[in-house]
């Protein structure tokens, strides 16, 4: 193995053409090995033992995407705000700043959402 400064990209070359070979290897193992006999039956779409009528698409309202949204960026601050919480003291005063102008830049998007009515269900 080459040492030095490109011994440790040939080292991550390796792992990650290991890592492909695997995936394929998996995938083509998977495909030799499994067995494939379409049938009619077999290849309709069910739900609930209920045969499918009309078309798969159906359209959502945008506050269901919105509401994940919301869900996701509130998710995130409590990622970074739990960790904050457990070095609170070592941190400083600037680090203290910084956490109250994040909160301030969620509380901002929380009050849009709830002026926009997008917390509503009805």
């Amino acid at each position: 193995m080459p040492e030095g400064y490109f011994g440790q990209y040939f080292t991550i070359a390796i792992f990650i053409v290991a890592g492909v070979v695997l995936v394929l290897g998996t995938f083509a193992l998977a495909k030799l090995l499994s067995p494939f006999q379409p049938h009619t039956e077999k290849l309709t779409t069910y739900e609930s033992g209920i045969d499918p009528i009309g078309t798969g698409w159906s359209q959502a309202n945008v506050r269901y995407y919105i509401f994940a949204l919301l869900f996701v960026i509130f998710d995130v601050e409590a990622i970074f705000l739990f960790p904050w919480a457990v070095v609170f003291e070592r941190l400083g005063t600037q680090a203290f700043v910084e956490m109250v102008i994040f909160i301030g830049i969620l509380t901002l998007a929380l009050l849009y959402a709830i002026k926009k009515k997008v917390l509503e269900w009805l």
